[in-house]
């Protein structure tokens, strides 16, 4: 396994100054005991910090260049992430990230449903030169993404095609992929 490609998590929080062990922190912490790959894992809770956090990771991190994956969980419908109680479109997200996720996989888990149009995924992709970008149709509070968000970065480690990612995928975890409804544009 190529152990040199890491996951950089940011998850939406109501509150960055309480702490508090997330889902999500408690998902990754598994994966990297499970098959080693190491992730950094950070809150926010407006726009401001989101910006702040992947802007640190790109200039400040010199092993930005290892992060294969960029794995948003923030809350949302369709075409749009919610930050404290604002609603921005992922156009805004892609001009915040203007060419700054080349070779990238954006991945967002279903606690938002990623559900764009050719056209939208395309502006997403050519804006911010993200390899792919990829996530759920289906959002559910019931049904946690986490396992098969950590199958499919576990796929992504060594794998380079992003297709045989996703029939991998499929292949291993159908009725999960179904259920959640598991879309991935590039």
């Amino acid at each position: 396994m190529d152990n040199d490609k890491f996951i950089f998590c940011l998850e939406a929080v109501p509150d960055i100054d309480t702490e508090e062990t997330t889902e999500t922190f408690r998902s990754l912490e598994k994966l990297a005991l499970q098959t080693g790959i190491d992730s950094i894992y950070k809150t926010c809770d407006t726009i401001e910090g989101l910006e702040e956090s992947l802007n640190a990771l790109l200039y400040e991190d010199h092993n930005f260049k290892n992060y294969e994956i960029i794995y948003l969980v923030v809350p949302g419908e369709r075409n749009t992430i919610c930050l404290n109680n604002y609603y921005y479109s992922l156009e805004e997200i892609a001009e915040l990230f203007e060419g700054k996720m080349k070779g990238k996989i954006l991945h967002f888990a279903n606690t938002k449903s990623l559900d764009l149009d050719g056209e939208e995924a395309q502006y997403f992709l050519d804006v911010t030169r993200a390899r792919a970008v990829s996530g759920y149709g289906v959002r559910s509070s019931k049904a946690n993404s986490n396992p098969l968000d950590n199958a499919f970065f576990s796929f992504c480690q060594d794998e380079d095609n992003v297709i045989e990612i996703v029939e991998l995928l499929h292949e291993k975890y159908y009725a999960a992929c179904k259920l959640l409804d598991f879309r991935l544009y590039y």
